[in-house]
């Protein structure tokens, strides 16, 4: 579920972050507003779902998760494609993610 949480989280971020981009950089109606700032409060509740002792280790792990997400955002929605050097730098992000999030801890 932990990955299922992150994507969850990066993408109620994005598209929260994204209605405001509309609102002040794309002159859109300020009703868009009020959705990017429930996507946001949503972002925030999913990364507290995350399975991890602390806040500062899931976050860390979290900024990996949401390379990755913009890159598909970047590709779905505003319909340009990642090149192979977003793809490389999002692999590698994501393999720290994952070594932060997994890597194994002393009690």
């Amino acid at each position: 579920m932990t990955w299922i949480y992150y994507a969850g989280a990066a993408f109620a971020e994005i598209a929260g972050c994204f209605a405001f981009w509309a609102y002040f950089r794309l002159e859109r109606s300020p009703l868009w507003l009020a959705p990017g700032m429930a996507s946001l409060a949503l972002f925030a509740f999913l990364l507290t779902r995350v399975d991890s002792d602390f806040a500062g280790r899931a976050y860390a792990t979290y900024g990996g998760v949401y390379i990755v997400a913009s890159l598909v955002w970047l590709w779905l929605v505003e319909h340009r494609t990642p090149d192979r050097w977003d793809a490389i730098g999002a692999a590698i992000c994501l393999a720290g993610a994952a070594v932060i999030l997994f890597g194994p801890r002393h009690a």
